[in-house]
């Protein structure tokens, strides 16, 4: 590759850029960094720059062809984001150093590990990943923005760029399902012990008992009522939990378009109405469960439409992962693990950047000891590597 022919732009608008030439850069599970969905938080107006969120995406093109990009907006708050700085930025304000405006590489409110920086894959990436990096570090210089934070990479993404100068690794964690290669959702409960098994149990039967209907639906076979639903439950969540309601209207309604091959939404319905759902996406192995909302008051529904209708899903259709999305303690004793998520931040001003450092050190080794110590609380026998697959009438004993 003849880094003379490459050249580095940044567009303020996602839609500048051909669709197929974005997606040919986009691995194989990530449907969230997929044109459609970023596009579709830009046109629906819930990122831009009345929101804090102005889109500067840097891309690299070797002469007509596009071989890299990188998702980026400029910040002029820490919302949204699921890996906090608050700390960092009250201390650059006690400092009198401003921490706003900022640039942040992630998907939008939306905390799912997956590529940043996309990089063709019959292209020297190492040039290429130089060539992004160069591009994002010259929008840090422009827009005089004090940081830049790479949030939720690849463990590789986080290596990769942390050979270069003046960025620090840093580890945080959130809980997900692996599949283990269960045959059924009963196979995959009789790696539990019993106790734990006996409460998904009881969880599920309360909601098998109340009447409702419970149903998987992809996006194509959702109507009308089931993306208004949708947007009803998600904005009743909002309102219920004092949470800014970051997407808007208008992006349900683009979940219409290109996007809906990728939704898949677990509904409850009561007389055939939908009174509670979830909104999630599923691209090659690996499911994500977002939102999820409800108008009714039920026991157990939570849990069902959130986690095991999800998990269900996956081992129906041989898929590897399920990510619940950021925080959740209680999670765990429903099968989703501490699993490590990864990112990377460069700051300009040497001692802010130093004290960052200092912080980043302690904090992975104290979130390294919190994930060794959570997985004894997990509900399996001997752990989620060594459950039984059999589910034969010999798996029933705790063992």
């Amino acid at each position: 590759m003849r880094t003379d022919r490459l050249q580095t732009h940044v567009v303020s608008k996602i839609a500048k850029v051909a669709p197929s030439a974005w997606d040919a850069l986009v691995g194989d599970n990530d449907p969230f960094v997929e044109h459609a969905f970023l596009n579709a938080l830009e046109v629906s107006g819930s990122v831009g720059e009345d929101t804090g969120w102005e889109p500067c995406h840097v891309v690299v093109y070797d002469e007509d062809r596009l071989v890299g990009a990188v998702p980026l907006y400029l910040k002029t708050h820490s919302y949204g984001e699921y890996i906090f700085d608050w700390a960092w930025a009250n201390a650059s304000h006690q400092a009198g150093l401003p921490y706003y405006p900022k640039l942040v590489s992630s998907v939008p409110f939306t905390p799912v590990t997956g590529r940043r920086l996309l990089v063709a894959d019959d292209v020297n990436e190492s040039v290429v990943m130089d060539a992004l990096l160069d591009g994002v570090e010259k929008v840090q210089q422009d827009m005089k923005a004090s940081s830049v934070h790479v949030l939720f990479c690849t463990r590789e993404e986080q290596e990769r760029v942390g050979e270069r100068n003046e960025y620090h690794p840093r580890l945080t964690f959130q809980y997900h399902w692996e599949n283990q290669g269960w045959p059924s959702f009963d196979a995959y409960l009789s790696a539990f012990r019993r106790s734990a098994r006996r409460n998904v149990l009881r969880e599920r039967a309360q909601v098998a008992d109340s009447g409702l209907t419970i149903a998987m639906l992809q996006g194509e076979e959702m109507e009308d009522d089931h993306w208004e639903a949708l947007w009803r439950f998600y904005r009743d969540t909002i309102d219920r939990k004092g949470a800014y309601p970051y997407l808007t209207e208008a992006f349900f309604e683009q979940l219409r378009g290109p996007l809906r091959s990728r939704v898949r939404s677990a509904f409850a319905f009561l007389d055939g109405t939908p009174v509670a759902g979830t909104l999630g996406f599923q691209k090659g192995n690996a499911l994500y469960g977002r939102y999820w909302g409800t108008s009714i008051d039920q026991p157990g529904l939570h849990f069902e439409l959130c986690y095991y209708q999800h998990i269900e899903w996956c081992i129906r259709h041989g898929l590897q992962r399920f990510e619940a999305g950021a925080q959740g303690e209680h999670k765990i004793k429903r099968g989703l693990m501490p699993s490590p998520t990864y990112s990377v931040h460069r700051v300009a001003h040497p001692a802010l950047a130093a004290a960052v450092a200092r912080y980043l050190e302690h904090e992975c080794e104290h979130n390294a000891l919190n994930m060794e110590a959570l997985q004894k609380y997990g509900p399996f026998k001997r752990g989620p590597s060594h459950a039984v697959v059999s589910g034969d009438d010999s798996a029933q004993s705790d063992g």
